[in-house]
């Protein structure tokens, strides 16, 4: 299935770290008391048609844009680069991409100066920028710190029908991969991708897309994800809890899925790991290992794997969706999600540990 992205001949820009996300969402006002009522993000700006969000410890002027409009969809995947130059440097590497590219330099949203939107080779709507409008960052505003605050973003999750490709046009764009999941053939189903020092900035997900399956946001702590939970329990939204909270395997992560009034999938993560050494190691995990994505908790319900959002072109039309035609994960692995435990005699663990098995109450 795997279609060569040629490398382009000019440098890649040189990315710093995932910085915002715009939305498309059908009822602003549902999504304002979502994001700030219940999430407890902080509001830079808004007026009748867009609401200007960031997190805690953020100074530029947000991490997420909510954009009236009539179908719910992501408008841009946004990176921050080194210096105002990359900018120029990305335009440049996509036109040779032969991808198509549009650059404003009053930028695209409020409070983001000079930058350049590609519609990707994967079909992603990418954004780059060097300029932004410096807010207050709010560390230490403790009279608004609340008990589930978001303090970062921390990375998104796109969702491909083609992630061995897609994974190859990353690389050469200048992410290094921390952790993946693969089969006994060597096929990768997903992978998880950084330019900061963390496990990830991105993650592809083999499915039906291009879509985005998740934005995530990271707290302090664990108690913070409990608490979001008895928020939403108290407010009588529980249902809008689509997975955990658990703790990942791939990650480490312990992490809370919730599902916002338009469907947008939003994770809530914290306790991952640095990555920043040269030659931090890539964590291989076995597709049929049933603790990849949970270390221990509850099935990985369908939705999960199957569901996901929109992503638009540069003129605000949804991209076709593009079905997978290799196996999926979910497929793979029927009946393994969920099992807290990991038999030597029956799955292997991830790369380079092993198993402990218990049979019956018996060591085994």
């Amino acid at each position: 299935m795997t279609n060569f992205v040629p490398t382009p001949t000019v440098p890649a820009p040189d990315i710093v770290r995932c910085a915002y996300m715009e939305i498309v969402v059908t009822d602003l006002a549902k999504s304002r008391e979502f994001y700030v009522d219940v999430l407890g993000l902080h509001v830079t700006e808004e007026d009748e048609n867009t609401i200007y969000l960031r997190s805690l410890e953020e100074f530029i002027h947000h991490n997420l844009v909510l954009r009236q409009g009539p179908v719910a969809a992501v408008a841009a995947f946004a990176y921050r680069v080194k210096s105002p130059a990359e900018v120029d440097a990305a335009e440049a590497y996509y036109k040779e991409l032969g991808c198509r590219t549009e650059r404003r330099k009053n930028g695209f949203t409020k409070g983001i100066g000079d930058s350049v939107r590609v519609e990707d080779p994967l079909g992603f709507p990418y954004e780059f920028f060097y300029e932004t409008e410096h807010v207050e960052r709010l560390t230490q505003r403790y009279d608004l710190y609340s008990a589930g605050e978001l303090v970062r973003l921390d990375h998104f999750n796109q969702v491909t029908p083609d992630v061995p490709r897609g994974r190859a046009y990353l690389e050469d764009l200048g992410f290094r991969v921390s952790e993946d999941i693969k089969d006994s053939n060597g096929v990768t189903y997903a992978a998880w991708m950084h330019r900061k020092q963390t496990v990830h900035d991105t993650a592809l997900t083999g499915g039906n897309g291009p879509r985005m399956h998740h934005v995530a946001f990271a707290t302090h702590e664990k108690h913070n994800i409990i608490q979001i939970c008895d928020k939403m329990g108290a407010l009588r939204i529980s249902d809008r809890i689509e997975r955990g909270p658990g703790r990942h395997g791939v990650s480490n992560a312990f992490y809370l899925y919730i599902l916002d009034p338009d469907g947008h999938r939003i994770e809530i993560y914290t306790q991952d790991y640095y990555t920043g050494d040269p030659d931090n190691p890539t964590v291989t995990w076995d597709v049929h290992d049933n603790q990849r994505r949970d270390w221990w908790g509850n099935p990985v319900v369908p939705s999960w794997y199957t569901e996901a959002s929109l992503v638009l072109d540069l003129d605000g039309n949804p991209q076709p969706v593009i079905e997978r035609t290799d196996a999926s994960e979910m497929a793979v692995t029927v009946g393994a999600d969920g099992f807290s435990y990991t038999r030597k005699d029956e799955t292997s663990s991830a790369a380079g540990t092993d198993a402990v098995g218990f049979k019956l109450g018996a060591q085994v």
